[in-house]
């Protein structure tokens, strides 16, 4: 009767010894994961908030750049202010001497027009800043408008006609808080953390005041420090419930069920633990933009593919977008992705599910089909290459084409590493010969250096002796498409991204308001008479946003991307009667 009652009472306490040593050691695994998780957040979102600030330092630097381009002076100070408005900003400031003068918007803000180096309250820091040549924030403080706000101030230093160095003034940006740290914020909630947001309250102290921080409790809260100018802000978070699971505290009260919860915890630990390894694993070998195979994934899946079955035939196959540097070049970089992305999933929704598919990096994919030669590849893989392929823009769709190049094993490679070459060799031959096609490799093809293929529209148009504009051919809703250097040059624009943004990517905003409804009927009046739009002579906005006296010549012509197009020479008008002067008196 003893043993009865003993041994399941020694299993018992073994038992419960067992529990409590697990349990002790999951718990500090957990709370060490939720540590080193909330470093990470912290690190991440830390590093996020910095940026966002920077991003309205950028802005003053940006005034900077220009004040000393322009010798001390900005003109159309509220033009350029306002394209660089954003919703977290509440104004944008130009204080020369340090008074405040311009500021927009001007409304509601007209307070907001004091000298910074004689304010009882902004004087010691702005002073500071003139004389350590850094960039300082101030705040935060009560808004007129409501809210808070924290003042960014940058130092401008200009040079006279000696070449000595002078204080100009500041250029100023007030950030609103916690506009400025929203997204940060917003996804911190989101994952359960309370957090705070601190800076020192001058360059030369090292005293925290608060900038923004959550409603909850911050205990033993992971810290991340980081520098703007000279001050130190410091970015704290914690989770909302604390670092310890209270969950295996409970269930250690169920004792009875011992065997149960100690099999259940076990279990539980190495499905996370696996879970967790299959995700990374998945990560270090997928494409993040298209969720097919990356390089690295594609390389290694097609090795031991190809290994484990030599005599088995397999189709290789290199692809990429013809002149995709141009859709990047038009459409920007996000739309350049789109059509990354599309391409991709009709790859996944054309071609088998046992074929490996992969993006090399860039516009260039990979396939590889199994159990396949080259005679069976074929049809396929001219369809696919004659698919029609698109990508949404302002929701208009635009189309792009492929190159596809492909060879078999072990027909001409012995390897993996060898097909992929033959593949390649392909695809250069059918870059060669015109894009916009599929070809097979055969013996004495050989792979060559990518950026010899052909010549691109910038090659080209960055090299002819004159300024050109590409735009859409439309009476009602023309777009512009492209400018060469040549043009940008002579008007003054910095870059495209510039030129689209100053005139809302319209051709019609570059002639001069009073001529704009005479020169846009005069060229379609020339078009509808068949002269394809002959020589015209108007005044063409320049960046600064005087105008230039030219002579145009344009011609309409339709596109396969882009349907009607005009492609629009320039000539400077009182250079071309300077130059030809003699020829104009006979």
């Amino acid at each position: 009767m003893k043993k009865k009652t003993l041994m399941p009472l020694i299993v018992f306490l073994l038992g419960i010894c067992l529990a409590g040593l697990i349990v002790c050691s999951t718990d500090t695994h957990e709370k060490n994961q939720r540590h080193m998780l909330a470093q990470l957040n912290a690190t991440t979102y830390g590093e996020r908030i910095k940026n966002e600030i920077a991003a309205g330092i950028e802005i003053t630097d940006a005034l900077e750049q220009i004040l000393i381009s322009e010798d001390g002076k900005i003109h159309q100070f509220d033009t350029i202010a306002e394209n660089l408005m954003s919703d977290s900003i509440e104004s944008i400031q130009l204080a020369p001497n340090g008074v405040v003068t311009d500021i927009y918007p001007a409304e509601r803000n007209e307070a907001g027009k004091i000298d910074l180096l004689h304010d009882k309250d902004r004087k010691e820091i702005s002073c500071y800043a003139r004389d350590n040549h850094t960039i300082i924030t101030q705040g935060p403080f009560e808004l007129k408008q409501g809210g808070h706000g924290i003042a960014v101030r940058n130092p401008v230093y200009l040079k006279d006609q000696n070449g000595q160095e002078y204080f100009w003034g500041f250029t100023i940006v007030i950030l609103r808080v916690p506009d400025i740290f929203s997204d940060a914020i917003r996804a911190l909630s989101n994952f359960g953390y309370e957090y705070k947001i601190s800076k020192t309250d001058a360059p030369w102290s090292d005293t925290y005041e608060v900038v923004y921080q959550s409603d909850g409790q911050i205990n033993h809260p992971v810290t991340y420090i980081f520098t703007i100018g000279d001050e130190n802000w410091k970015f704290e978070i914690t989770p909302e419930n604390g670092r310890r699971n209270n969950t295996l505290l409970i269930i250690i009260s169920g004792m009875f069920l011992i065997i149960s919860f100690l099999l259940s915890v076990l279990t539980r630990v190495w499905l996370v633990a696996k879970e967790r390894k299959n995700k990374y694993q998945i990560l270090a070998h997928t494409d993040s933009l298209t969720n097919i195979s990356n390089r690295y994934g594609f390389d290694e899946s097609a090795e031991k593919i190809i290994s484990k079955n030599p005599q088995t035939h397999f189709v290789a196959a290199l692809l990429d977008i013809d002149d995709f540097k141009l859709i990047n070049d038009v459409y920007g970089h996000s739309y350049g992705d789109r059509a990354l992305k599309n391409l991709a999933d009709s790859m996944k929704a054309f071609f088998p599910s046992d074929a490996l598919l992969g993006r090399n990096g860039g516009d260039e994919f990979c396939i590889l089909l199994p159990n396949c030669t080259f005679e069976e590849a074929d049809v396929k893989l001219q369809q696919f290459t004659k698919l029609p392929k698109t990508f949404s823009c302002h929701g208009k769709e635009h189309a792009f084409f492929i190159s596809l190049g492909y060879a078999e094993y072990p027909t001409f490679a012995d390897n993996h590493s060898q097909l992929m070459r033959c593949a390649d060799a392909a695809l250069y031959e059918i870059k060669l010969h015109g894009k916009n096609g599929c070809m097979v490799y055969r013996k004495g093809l050989q792979s060559g250096v990518r950026k010899q293929l052909g010549f691109a529209l910038k090659d080209i148009s960055e090299h002819l002796p004159g300024a050109f504009i590409i735009y859409r051919a439309d009476k009602e809703d023309d777009e512009l498409f492209y400018a060469n250097h040549e043009f940008l040059h002579m008007t003054g624009y910095k870059s495209m991204d510039e030129l689209f943004r100053l005139t809302q990517k319209r051709f019609r905003n570059l002639i001069r308001k009073d001529e704009q409804q005479q020169i846009e009927t005069s060229i379609w009046e020339q078009i509808d008479r068949g002269n394809e739009n002959d020589y015209i002579h108007f005044h063409l906005r320049k960046a600064d946003g005087t105008y230039l006296s030219v002579l145009d010549h344009g011609r309409i012509v339709e596109s396969q991307r882009y349907g009607k197009v005009f492609y629009v020479l320039f000539m400077d008008w009182e250079d071309l009667q300077l130059r030809y002067s003699d020829k104009f008196s006979e």
